[in-house]
């Protein structure tokens, strides 16, 4: 049973491809989505494959490691740490004021919120009242025309909302730091801020992911290789995922854990969420294509300093 939770952000730096295999239809490499909804999301397998692959990049405690992560070769005992599915919380999509915004919807924040809950996390969203804030902007919308948004080629009859204006805020202080690069982004999210229908928001991360037709030259005779012609779907740049790290206690005698060793079984897993949140990068790749600079998600935890 898991005994400590520590919920984290990834804000996706370049286009992602978390693939779901080969499929018949018009994509031959689509990514993960939840079956029920279609909502894009990162198994959390992957996610921690990921993770893991970043600490071990990083750091020369392979002992460490592999108490938290469990070990690579065999299944003597059971890794201390896991992953929940990483899951959107908003999604790029181009405005005609604006450039794009960030759209979102009350099944998603509804989500978060049941999420954060769970987490023990529920004071920073209390205030956030969800019974009305379909097809709202934020107060002072950049993206506003009127009284419409114009996404993509669908036009919103919408309106400015304070509780959307709240969450915009809210969501801008955790996902980015006070450091002034990212002063310019921190105010788009709390100005071009969009909460769609569940529908609309279905519609948007279905049609509106980067699809990319991607080819394979013959290193003989300069053309195309017979048959290398392939087209693959990436989570598009901005997007906003969320996941949380559970910790159990660390599954080895107390001689071969003394960094881990605790009072309690819920001291010890402290320990495991302190070495997770101490060890994670702020920068790190997951999915396919990484030698040509795909995947790279910047990873902000919840409560980190402002």
């Amino acid at each position: 049973m898991y005994k400590k939770f520590q919920p984290f952000f990834l804000i996706v730096e370049t286009p992602l491809h978390a693939g779901s295999g080969s499929e018949l239809g018009v994509l031959d490499l689509p990514i993960q989505r939840e079956r029920y909804t279609n909502f894009p999301k990162i198994e959390g397998s992957s996610l921690k494959g990921a993770i893991r692959e970043a600490f071990e990049a990083k750091q020369n405690d392979t002992d460490s490691i592999s108490l938290v992560f469990g070990p690579e070769d065999d299944d003597i005992y059971a890794s201390a740490i896991g992953f929940t599915d990483a899951k959107v919380l908003c999604f790029p999509v181009k405005s005609l004021k604006g450039v794009f915004a960030w759209v979102t919807c009350p099944m998603v924040l509804n989500r978060f919120v049941e999420d954060m809950h769970m987490t023990g996390q529920e004071k920073v969203i209390d205030n956030w009242d969800l019974s009305n804030v379909t097809n709202t902007v934020s107060e002072g919308s950049q993206v506003l025309l009127s009284n419409k948004v114009v996404l993509e080629e669908f036009t919103f009859e919408v309106r400015e909302n304070k509780t959307t204006s709240e969450i915009a805020n809210t969501l801008s202080e955790f996902l980015f730091s006070k450091d002034p690069v990212y002063a310019y982004w921190k105010e788009k999210m709390e100005k071009d801020f969009v909460i769609l229908s569940d529908e609309d928001f279905e519609d948007f991360v279905s049609m509106s992911t980067e699809v990319i037709t991607r080819t394979r030259i013959s290193n003989e005779t300069g053309t195309v290789e017979t048959g290398a012609l392939w087209t693959e779907e990436f989570l598009p740049q901005d997007t906003i995922l969320y996941s949380i790290a559970m910790a159990t206690p660390v599954r080895v005698e107390p001689n071969k854990k003394k960094e881990f060793h605790g009072d309690t079984s819920d001291k010890e897993a402290e320990k495991v969420i302190e070495f997770f949140k101490k060890g994670i990068p702020e920068v790190i790749n997951i999915g396919g294509d990484q030698t040509i600079g795909k995947g790279i998600v910047r990873i902000r935890l919840l409560g980190a300093e402002k």
